[in-house]
């Protein structure tokens, strides 16, 4: 198939996939059937540990110093280490060293801020056995925003930041003022504003919403950030703005918009020619910046 023929059948088949399950605990089961259809390198090693006191996916490519921290998406409200250890292994595939795939807690049992809590925890733990040098991090949609909280609050902490971070579709404000929340709302085969909504109810309840986006955190002295995201999603000026406040910051950032491409279309490797162009540009900006 060409290009324009692998984005149409991914549109297709995300198009045709279920659409906010009738309860949380089918929710849950959906998006964890929706991991596990994207198979896992066989060629890596992969088993369950523990870090930062929370369950993670292990995947270890080699005896490569790189340290690898994944984020999981899901709303804050759905998945697991399990659903973000194919992007994790296709990372680190690419990254050499080991990948971590963190099960960090989900709202709305525990809101915020208690995935940003496990996700210090676990980066402070790798401090602990890793150079930052050799320690990036990486997390999609809305564990996409959560690394890029996880920078605001190692910087926060005073702690070593690492040496890079790539997000893809990140989702970073969840008061819902970007324009692309509305008009790509209907054209985003994966998610409309409703849906967003209902998730940051329940992350963010009442009056929060703006302290949980971590667009509007301080984002000075944050590591070198990859954004990646495709044109035809709703949380495209996220990304957008995303880099945009990153830079005026001083970060060192990167924005990369790819044209017709759908939510978090890196997952779609194997099948989209550009999921793993993607992927290798990711990998080379996470170990080309490493100290």
């Amino acid at each position: 198939m060409d290009r324009a023929q692998q984005r149409a059948a991914v549109r297709a088949a995300l198009a045709a996939s279920p659409q906010e399950p009738g309860t949380l605990a089918a929710e849950r089961e959906s998006f964890e059937q929706f991991g596990a259809a994207h198979a896992v390198d066989p060629a890596l090693a992969v088993d369950e540990v523990e870090l930062g006191g929370r369950p993670a996916v292990r995947l270890r490519a080699g005896d490569g110093p790189v340290r690898l921290l994944y984020l999981h998406g899901g709303g804050f409200v759905v998945g697991s280490g399990r659903t973000g250890a194919p992007l994790a292994g296709a990372l680190v595939e690419r990254t050499g060293g080991t990948a971590y795939s963190l099960d960090y807690r989900l709202a709305p049992e525990h809101p915020c801020p208690a995935a940003e809590q496990d996700a210090l925890a676990a980066y402070r733990e790798l401090l602990g056995t890793t150079a930052p040098g050799d320690l990036v991090v990486a997390g999609d949609s809305a564990g996409g925003g959560l690394t890029v909280a996880l920078l605001a609050a190692v910087r926060a902490a005073g702690l070593p930041q690492p040496a890079a971070a790539a997000v893809f579709s990140p989702w970073v404000d969840l008061t819902f003022a970007g324009d692309s929340i509305r008009t790509r709302d209907g054209v985003d085969p994966l998610f409309t504003r409703q849906s967003l909504v209902r998730y940051a109810e329940k992350y963010a309840p009442g009056d929060t919403a703006a302290a949980a986006s971590p667009l509007f955190a301080d984002l000075s002295g944050i590591a070198p950030l990859l954004v990646q995201v495709g044109n035809d999603e709703i949380l495209l000026d996220d990304a957008v703005r995303l880099a945009a406040r990153a830079a005026a910051a001083g970060a060192e950032v990167t924005l990369e918009v790819g044209a017709g491409l759908p939510h978090v279309y890196q997952l779609n490797y194997g099948v989209l020619d550009e999921a793993d162009e993607a992927l290798d540009r990711a990998g080379m900006f996470l170990t080309r910046s490493r100290g």
